[in-house]
């Protein structure tokens, strides 16, 4: 049955305000969630943006929505990443990535993971599909 379940991953490559994309992404993903799919989220470029923790919106004039990737491991969205290059390139660290869940077992706040591009490369190779955003 496992061979049955499609790998799917989306890549998130723009920053999270000025366009509709990176939160269409967002609800895509918990949608997609309720599917019997092996989903998983990549984090580049200027996507690393839409994780940075700390997010005012107030100035834009318009309602964040960074709080809602604190739900993805409640849909069951754990493979979640970070391009390392990208992060560090923006200025950023892994201290700057906010909260996508808590461990069940330890009630440890979850963070996504923080690879190289060679890892993001391999991962890819093993999807079924990837969905940009």
């Amino acid at each position: 049955m496992a061979e049955d379940v499609k790998k799917i991953m989306f890549t998130v490559r723009k920053p999270p305000h000025g366009s509709i994309y990176v939160y269409e992404g967002l609800e895509v993903k918990l949608i997609m969630a309720a599917y019997d799919a092996d989903i998983s989220v990549v984090f580049i470029d200027d996507g690393v943006f839409a994780v940075k923790k700390g997010q005012d919106t107030k100035a834009l004039g318009i309602k964040g929505f960074a709080a809602t990737y604190g739900v993805l491991v409640d849909y069951e969205i754990t493979k979640v990443y970070v391009d390392r290059q990208s992060m560090e390139s923006r200025g950023m660290s892994e201290e700057d990535l906010l909260v996508i869940g808590e461990d069940e077992d330890t009630e440890e706040p979850i963070t996504p993971q923080v690879v190289d591009s060679d890892e993001i490369a391999a991962m890819m190779a093993e999807q079924h599909n990837i969905l940009a955003f």
